[in-house]
């Protein structure tokens, strides 16, 4: 029966030498789901004793009932037909359809039964905590104008206030992709929430303390913020099937956006009715209304939500490792991978021009455009929106590509070079136009390219290492975070020496580069070679399981 088995098949018998270790990307064992090491090949060992299916696709009772009847009619070898039951088994096993087939068929009953799907709604929670972050993020810089006056404060003291959010948030995020991969994403998460909503509401209290109060302060809000994000990762890596895994990001990523449009708007309007303290109190307060829901409908994987159905857990956990956290992280071996390396980069390149943009826009229209700061400030809203609805757009466009077969390295490279060479292309245009009109226009271009970013690298840390995917964004933002630091500090300087097209080239040299090194070093196929090998171990496994049932079986009889 053996030599029915294709040669091609990755797996290994037991008692022979493990592979080498180099074969490997960012899955070294331990946990469960596919992949995982030995606590899920004992699984599939008891599975294979009880004579059940140990495959994990979704498909109707009707369908496994054909099936189970096939098994018992094929072949004529055993007492008891074992050798045919194994022999279909193995052939379901080997011919099984692929994970975008079985992700339809799951969706398929989900929406015969009418069920809003659970792994959205974690999608939801997610993109309305990230429009709170935003939210909270964006309203210092509008409330700073009357507390500056009220205070005191000269353009140094401002500044310092502005940049020690970026203190606790460059600390964490690191630290945030650990914790999160190793407790779980709803606990970090749903800290994080809660932790930068009280550093919001106490920020007038603080300020009224005093200077060195007001900075502990936010620094403390950066904590919160800076864990965020690797938890998010984390969860939608259990979540979400890679067949949705674009759109889900980018929906997530765009409540940032929605929420800086929100902050932007509502905050003036507070102030100029409530005072500039009612900006603080009143956005905090909604992290708490956001936690108290998170605390009771979130949960860190789909196997430990007790009321998600059966049928949407086996399509999440059919292209998810939908397992328990990691217990240590494998530096070495996760600094050691090229893609790993192509993440950081090109997560630097890219926050360098899109931070500088988002900065210093309201004085280049101001200094540039000539407009007055309330034009620049309504000007400035225009790019949110407009990477807001493009990276839900991007995110369609690549998990359409992916359900149509193409490779999910083939469909990062794209959106991730169309994020790269749609702001360099747009930037390069700015020198050459004179009418304002245009000039905004163009950069609203720039920016709505850019968001395609988000089913780009922003999406690849899942790809590549989902029961990592924490720490893979923690490294990889704690660059794009100093490229936003030392690509603001460095316009400044630029400027100082030259002009705003001196600004641009530097950020199109950057572009270009991580298009260079995102397209030679990057990839997504990670997680189906591991499914593949996966699936040479069960076959493996259940062949051996039942040739040892059926010999005790014949040497009872």
């Amino acid at each position: 029966m053996l030599y029915l088995l294709p040669l091609s098949i990755s797996c290994r018998v037991p008692g022979s030498p493990p592979a080498p270790r180099s074969r490997r990307f960012l899955d070294p064992g331990g946990g469960r789901g596919v992949g995982d090491g030995l606590g899920g090949v004992r699984v599939f060992r008891r599975r294979a004793l009880r004579g059940t299916d140990v495959r994990s696709n979704t498909s109707s009772s009707s369908s496994r009932k054909g099936r189970h009847d096939d098994a018992r009619h094929d072949g004529g070898y055993g007492d008891d037909g074992d050798a045919g039951a194994l022999l279909a088994s193995v052939r379901r096993l080997l011919l099984s359809g692929s994970a975008q087939d079985d992700a339809a068929e799951g969706e398929a009953e989900e929406d015969e039964q009418g069920q809003f799907p659970k792994r959205w709604a974690i999608v939801f929670l997610c993109f309305s905590a990230f429009l709170l972050c935003n939210m909270d993020r964006v309203n210092m810089s509008i409330a700073i104008l009357p507390m500056s006056a009220e205070f005191g404060w000269n353009p140094q003291t401002v500044g310092l206030i502005q940049s020690s959010f970026f203190w606790g948030y460059l600390l964490t995020q690191i630290a945030g992709g650990i914790w999160a991969d190793t407790v779980g994403g709803k606990t970090v998460l749903g800290f994080g929430v809660i932790w930068w909503s009280i550093a919001t509401a106490l920020t007038p209290f603080a300020a009224k303390l005093g200077l060195p109060f007001l900075l502990v302060t936010r620094a403390f809000m950066g904590v919160g913020e800076g864990v965020a994000m690797p938890a998010m990762n984390n969860i939608l890596s259990k979540w979400v099937p890679v067949s949705e895994r674009s759109r889900s990001l980018a929906l997530v990523y765009s409540g940032m956006y929605l929420g800086s449009v929100t902050g932007l708007a509502f905050s003036p309007l507070l102030i100029h009715n409530f005072g500039w303290p009612s900006v603080f109190y009143s956005f905090g307060s909604l992290g708490v209304f956001w936690f108290s829901t998170w605390a009771s409908k979130a949960y860190s994987s789909p196997l430990e939500d007790p009321g998600i159905s059966a049928e949407e857990k086996k399509l999440i956990t059919s292209q998810t490792t939908g397992g328990e956290p990691v217990k240590e992280i494998p530096w070495g071996l996760i600094l050691s991978k090229p893609p790993v390396w192509a993440l950081i980069v090109s997560h630097f390149c890219h926050n360098w021009g899109t931070f500088i943009l988002l900065t210093w826009m309201p004085t280049y229209y101001n200094q540039v455009l000539k407009f007055n700061l309330t034009e620049s400030g309504l000007f400035c809203v225009l790019p949110w929106l407009t990477m807001a609805v493009s990276a839900n757009f991007g995110g369609w466009i690549a998990d359409t590509l992916v359900s149509r077969g193409l490779s999910v390295t083939t469909v990062r490279k794209i959106m991730q070079s169309i994020g790269f060479l749609g702001p360099a292309f747009f930037l390069t245009q700015l020198s050459h136009i004179d009418s304002p009109a245009m000039a905004v226009l163009c950069m609203a271009c720039s920016q709505g390219t850019d968001a395609f970013s988000q089913s780009g690298l922003y999406s690849n840390h899942q790809d590549i290492g989902p029961r990592y995917a924490g720490v893979l964004l923690g490294l990889s933002n704690t660059a794009g975070v100093l490229a936003g630091v030392f690509g603001t500090a460095a316009t400044g300087y630029i400027l100082q020496h030259g002009s705003w097209d001196d600004v641009f080239k530097v950020s199109v040299v950057l572009y270009l580069v991580g298009t260079l090194v995102w397209n030679l070093f990057s990839t997504g196929n990670a997680c189906q070679k591991k499914e593949k090998r996966q699936r040479g171990i069960e076959a493996w496994l259940q062949i051996l399981e039942m040739l040892k049932v059926s010999q005790f079986r014949n040497k009872m009889a």
